[in-house]
């Protein structure tokens, strides 16, 4: 990632630090999903004294992982300021950049990373995670597949050829990083979660209230036209159930040993 994009998607996200816990109905979900996968009883033995959450956010993630081992030493990072500062209140928390973390060789037994990989080059993560990772430590990430927010693309397809969403990773190729940088029994679990709205403002609204608005390389500058956004909110209407306008979300949860 460049210079200037990681600076934009800082920006944004420090931006959202007021209104991401009312509007982190996914984030808590993936959170809770991702600590069952880890500590599930085919998951081994977790017991870890030093814990990173990298990539914290506002400091839910820390907050189960506190209540999971509450004897353990726990440090949250976050490379938005305002964020690290909302976790800060509960948990010790710095500033930092998951592809090059401020702490030395070997200085935990958990690293723990939920909806942030995607926002990151995973090899520069995993190259991180390892050398913070003391032997036989473990990784636990959460992640989004290619397959969320299938509903926004097939909207947006028949109104401009602009990018609207990140590209998403399959697993295989996180997969072939985290080996690449020395972890082994790798395992992945995929899980399709599905949120409902009750319009298109409100989706948009919603993912802009966590900071997930940046996009980077392609995307649109400027505002959309009256005729564009009516042509958009009825294409995404055409897909409503019941519940209201479905956004589907590729849940990618991976867990590793060093």
């Amino acid at each position: 990632m460049n210079l200037p994009e990681k600076h934009r998607i800082r920006a944004a996200f420090s931006r959202a630090a007021s209104t991401y816990d009312a509007a982190a109905v996914l984030q808590r979900e993936v959170c809770r999903a991702l600590l069952d996968v880890l500590t599930n009883p085919g998951g081994g033995d977790c017991m870890p004294a030093d814990i990173l959450d990298a990539g914290c956010g506002t400091g839910y993630g820390a907050r189960l992982l506190a209540g999971r081992w509450p004897t353990a030493r726990l440090v949250a990072a976050d490379f938005a300021a305002a964020m690290a500062k909302k976790t800060a209140a509960t948990t010790a928390a710095c500033v930092a950049d998951i592809e090059a973390l401020p702490f030395g060789n070997t200085s935990f037994d958990l690293w723990w990373s939920s909806l942030t990989v995607q926002w990151c080059d995973p090899q520069r993560v995993f190259a991180e995670a390892a050398r913070v990772l003391r032997p036989q430590g473990r990784l636990a990430l959460s992640t989004l597949g290619p397959a969320t927010y299938a509903e926004l693309r097939r909207a947006f397809a028949g109104i401009d050829h602009h990018r609207h969403t990140l590209d998403f990773s399959e697993p295989a190729p996180l997969v072939m990083a985290a080996e690449a940088a020395g972890f082994g029994d790798v395992q992945i679990v995929r899980r399709s979660i599905t949120l409902h709205y009750p319009d298109l403002k409100a989706l948009l609204g919603a993912v802009k209230a966590i900071g997930a608005n940046a996009l980077g390389a392609g995307r649109r500058n400027g505002m959309m036209g009256k005729a564009a956004w009516q042509a958009l909110s009825a294409a995404y209407d055409a897909q409503r159930v019941g519940e209201g306008l479905p956004a589907s979300y590729d849940v990618i949860l991976l867990t590793a040993k060093r």
